[in-house]
């Protein structure tokens, strides 16, 4: 009966609306991108693409490719996706875990959980951000982009509030059974941890793609650059130098479409991953929001 409520259809309705709109605005603009990367020079260039290709031209993704500029810094990206976001999940879960347990059992808890709320509220700001990482000697190396962001106090809390709403009687029966702390993190939490673990993963991974400043700040040299801070050049600072085409093919090929071909194509691994964990992500979404 309460289905089939006239206030509760109108309801239902409108959200659907909303969602669709919210769903085309975010869908539109990658298929204008994708529209213009396809198009040919003269359309791209009098803005007359809207979401078909119009002069249908395959030159600007082959010449993005041709690119050795922006295949060293697709290469850097995914590596420090890759590298970063397994080492930073590693390290969240093991600070979530000991902090999940009541403080009988882990005296530390308590003034552990303070210190990294209040690292969390207060930071340092840039500048001492950087002397750090000079002093560590990470400016200019690959590890400045790994590192420094292994410590996610947000992500931990969130891990650590996802354990704590998790059966008390999984954790007893493994220590009846003679389970050590670390058999009882890989065998009984994990396992039924992956929709938490996935849904911040997938964050980690956005931040750590989409991350353009570190490449700008630390790095001295264009070649160390990531993806991001390569387009933050061009599309940003419009520095077309780095497109790492020349003049005479950009006389045939319209700057937009390049450009839109860079930018679809970096949109693409994180478009390619989400698949993989959507499972996961409408259960893990709403972790720690639960607690005792």
């Amino acid at each position: 009966m309460y289905y089939k409520n006239p206030s509760y259809k109108a309801f239902y309705y409108s959200n659907v609306v909303v969602l669709l709109l919210i769903s085309l605005l975010c869908i539109l603009p990658m298929v204008h991108i994708f529209a213009v990367s396809l198009s040919g020079k003269s359309a791209a260039e009098a803005n007359l693409v809207t979401f078909f290709p119009v002069g249908f031209n395959l030159e600007s993704y082959a010449k993005t490719f041709e690119n050795s500029n922006f295949v060293r810094a697709l290469e850097i990206s995914a590596l420090r996706t890759v590298v970063g976001t397994a080492m930073a999940m590693a390290v969240t879960v093991l600070a979530a875990f000991p902090l999940s347990r009541r403080s009988a059992d882990f005296r530390p808890r308590t003034f552990y959980v303070w210190f990294f709320l209040i690292i969390m509220i207060f930071d340092a700001g840039l500048i001492p951000h950087y002397l750090m990482n000079q002093k560590l000697g990470l400016v200019g190396s690959f590890w400045v982009y790994i590192l420094p962001h292994l410590l996610n106090v947000w992500n931990i809390i969130l891990m650590m509030n996802f354990f704590r709403a998790l059966p008390k009687e999984l954790d007893e029966a493994a220590i009846m059974d003679g389970a050590s702390a670390f058999r009882i993190l890989g065998s009984v939490y994990l396992p039924i941890s992956m929709p938490a673990i996935a849904t911040l993963s997938l964050f980690t991974m956005v931040g750590q793609w989409n991350n353009w400043f570190d490449g700008m700040l630390y790095m001295r040299s264009p070649d160390q650059w990531p993806l991001a801070t390569l387009l933050q050049t061009i599309v940003v600072a419009l520095d077309l130098s780095k497109t790492g085409i020349n003049f005479e093919d950009l006389e045939m090929l319209s700057n937009r479409s390049v450009k839109a071909a860079q930018i679809f194509i970096a949109m693409l691994p994180i478009l390619a991953v989400y698949p993989f964990l959507q499972r996961f992500f409408v259960k893990g979404i709403v972790l720690g929001s639960v607690k005792e």
